[in-house]
């Protein structure tokens, strides 16, 4: 098995997608699964496209992952904002969306980088 402790991207979103874990149950409680789901899927996804650019085919591959990623993540943001903006939901912590401010930073810079190389 590979050792992912020394890469950032993948701890964080790992982290992030713990919290969306965690926050998806709150809302779950309150019945609203349809939300909870959508929360679920797109903040998990993200992590997972990650670790799958990881064993990308090419630099295509890799950065069509990232993309992904980042598309997800502008997709768990939207969803977020819902719930903070609507009264049937639960607010989502400061601290999801700092985590996921640091994530979508990274990503950002990883596809431009990996563009210019």
């Amino acid at each position: 098995m590979r050792n992912d402790k020394d890469n950032l991207i993948i701890k964080l979103t790992f982290e992030l997608a713990l919290e969306i874990i965690s926050f998806s149950e709150k809302i779950r409680a309150n019945n609203r699964f349809e939300m909870a789901s959508q929360i679920f899927r797109s903040g998990t996804s993200i992590g997972a496209n990650i670790r799958e650019a990881q064993n990308a085919e090419s630099k295509r591959d890799f950065i069509h992952k990232f993309k992904i990623s980042a598309k997800e993540a502008d997709e768990l943001e939207y969803w977020l904002r819902l719930c903070e903006a609507s009264d049937f939901y639960p607010n989502p912590d400061e601290k999801i969306f700092k985590q996921l401010k640091s994530v979508v930073l990274i990503i950002s810079k990883i596809i431009s980088t990996s563009k210019r190389s």
